[in-house]
């Protein structure tokens, strides 16, 4: 229906049969049921909540209170939620380390048929500042990798890259890896335009496997292998591609989670090599179809990407798994979140636990896209193809635009929707609102991007408001 999808395999076998995991292996985190021990003169030290991982050195002292507590495997674990967040912050930037308190990762008992309101923590404390937006944002990132992506790891150790250039042709050699003996490597071709760059270098954008939208003049496209990272081929290649690898087939990233991982080893990558005459201020990124999900995800994930450019994505990507399941139920023959874990590995397998119990889940992708707020997005939707959730689509878009509203800028955030055209077939009356969005922000051109329309062509079902977004939108200071 859609476009098709620390340590080694061996030392994955070896860790789970001894109580030792290897050096440089990981050693705790959410979701984690290997070893926990490290050799001696290592100790396991944890990086983020989601991953721990042997280190050489003494033991760190144990984690701040402000750690993410572990979720239990049940459908409504009991877990810590997050304190109320302070707003003393510095204005202007993000919380000062600390400020945000705890984050939940988990939601106890939640049950909403509704869309959730993204501008209330987990405890019941209201989003009343910018500044707990980036709060409410890290909150929203937990929820989402705990409950359906899977654990995004940090930046390995080792990150090395070279380039190299013939024509307007260019080749970013990446290595990755826990050690300079455990890595992977991957090579991601870069078309440049023609002439000189800019003083800062070409804007780019990543197109996951060469993505579907016209890129104008002036910018340059690389070419993202996605499926090569982490394999959606189908439901039973989950574990596969360099990624795992590198962190072994049994790590909790979904595909999903994966791809992103290597969108930010790219942009790493990039940021070494100035070589490559790229401005890795001005990074975009897109996709179509299954792809048009991963792109969203990067640019949700993924702080250094500019501009977020999701096409055709529909559930799992720019839908709501809410709104689509209603779609469903009401005529519409849809993707919803039950057909999507039995077709593919986009998502974790602990998400399996709440596709047939959505009310529970504490999320859905207008929180989603909502993480890429303030910088700037637009997402284009297809309504010849209902599989794809027009509605849902429109809807949840709707329930995203609200964060941006509440931020005092709506104009960095738009949405497009039209038929007459094939799946992932770009049509030439949506250029004029895509090149508005590259112009002005990848180009830094002067540009209208007040974009946000649909033929509300949604077959047996119509998009009512009242019925889902349940929140009054605040003025954020």
């Amino acid at each position: 229906m859609f476009k098709t999808s620390f340590v080694t395999l061996a030392l994955v076998a070896y860790a789970a049969a001894q109580s030792t995991a290897p050096q440089w292996g990981q050693c705790g985190g959410i979701g984690w049921t290997g070893a926990t021990a490290c050799p001696s003169g290592w100790a396991c030290q944890q990086l983020n909540p989601y991953y721990s991982q042997c280190l050489q050195g003494a033991a760190p002292p144990p984690p701040p209170a402000t750690t993410v507590a572990p979720p239990a495997t049940t459908v409504a674990p009991p877990a810590t939620t997050v304190a109320p967040p302070t707003t003393s912050a510095p204005s202007g930037g993000s919380p000062a380390a600390g400020a945000c308190g705890a984050i939940a990762s988990t939601v106890p008992n939640y049950n909403n048929a509704k869309l959730p309101d993204p501008f209330t923590f987990a405890n019941g404390s209201t989003v009343k500042t910018k500044n707990d937006w980036t709060c409410r944002r890290a909150e929203i990132s937990a929820l989402i990798q705990n409950y359906e992506a899977g654990t995004l790891p940090p930046k390995p150790p080792v990150v090395t890259a070279s380039f190299s250039k013939s024509g307007t042709t260019g080749t970013l050699a990446i290595t990755a890896g826990l050690s300079t003996s455990q890595t992977i490597k991957f090579s991601p071709t870069i078309t440049f335009p023609s002439g000189n760059p800019p003083a800062n270098g070409w804007p780019l954008i990543i197109a996951y496997e060469g993505g579907s939208i016209p890129i104008p003049a002036g910018v340059a496209k690389l070419t993202y292998s996605n499926s090569d990272m982490a394999q959606q081929n189908s439901a039973s290649s989950r574990g596969q591609g360099l990624f795992y690898q590198l962190y072994g087939s049994t790590h909790s990233a979904s595909a999903m989670t994966a791809w992103v991982w290597g969108v930010s080893r790219i942009i790493d990558a990039l940021e070494m090599t100035p070589a490559a005459q790229i401005n890795t201020q001005r990074i975009g990124v897109t996709g179509c179809s299954r792809d048009g999900k991963g792109a969203l995800m990067a640019g949700a994930f993924e702080e250094r990407i500019a501009l977020t450019i999701p096409q055709e994505s529909g559930s799992g990507g720019d839908a709501c798994w809410r709104l689509s399941k209603y779609e469903l139920d009401n005529g519409n023959q849809v993707q919803d979140a039950v057909e999507i874990v039995g077709e593919n590995v986009w998502f974790s397998t602990n998400f399996n636990n709440y596709v047939q119990k959505l009310p529970t889940l504490p999320e859905d992708h207008h929180l989603l896209a909502a993480m890429v707020a303030p910088r700037p997005m637009i997402s284009f939707e297809n309504t010849d193809y209902l599989w794809l959730s027009p509605m849902s689509s429109f809807g949840c878009m709707s329930a995203a635009h609200t964060v941006w509203e509440g931020l005092g800028i709506s104009d960095l955030h738009g949405f497009a929707q039209v038929g007459g055209h094939a799946h992932c077939a770009w049509p030439s009356s949506l250029t004029p609102q895509l090149n508005a969005f590259i112009n002005r922000f990848l180009l830094d051109q002067s540009a209208t991007t007040s974009v946000f329309t649909t033929n509300n062509q949604f077959g047996k079902v119509q998009w009512q408001a009242s019925n889902w977004i349940t929140w009054t939108t605040p003025t954020l200071t």
